[in-house]
């Protein structure tokens, strides 16, 4: 889900992928394909990188799908 200057990610994974791992993945990979269908983007950002190199993760034991979802789309509203 996205926001004006964050996205959020509820992701599953097997325990051998490392979480930088993955966001490095996501963040590629989707740079890749906003260059390919927008190229007039890349001369727009600033050196031609569609994310920053911060993220947050945060993992979850016995909360249920249902209730990160919850918290996800009430941040889109400005909530906690």
């Amino acid at each position: 889900m996205g926001e004006k200057d964050y996205v959020h990610v509820f992701a599953s994974a097997h325990p051998k992928l490392a979480p930088s791992y993955i966001v490095k993945m996501l963040k590629g990979i989707s740079a890749r394909k906003c260059f390919i269908k927008f190229p007039h983007l890349k001369q727009k950002l600033w050196g031609g990188h569609l994310w920053n190199s911060s993220f947050y993760i945060e993992t979850i034991g016995s909360i249920s799908e249902d209730t990160i979802r919850r918290y996800i789309e009430n941040q889109q509203k400005g909530g906690d």
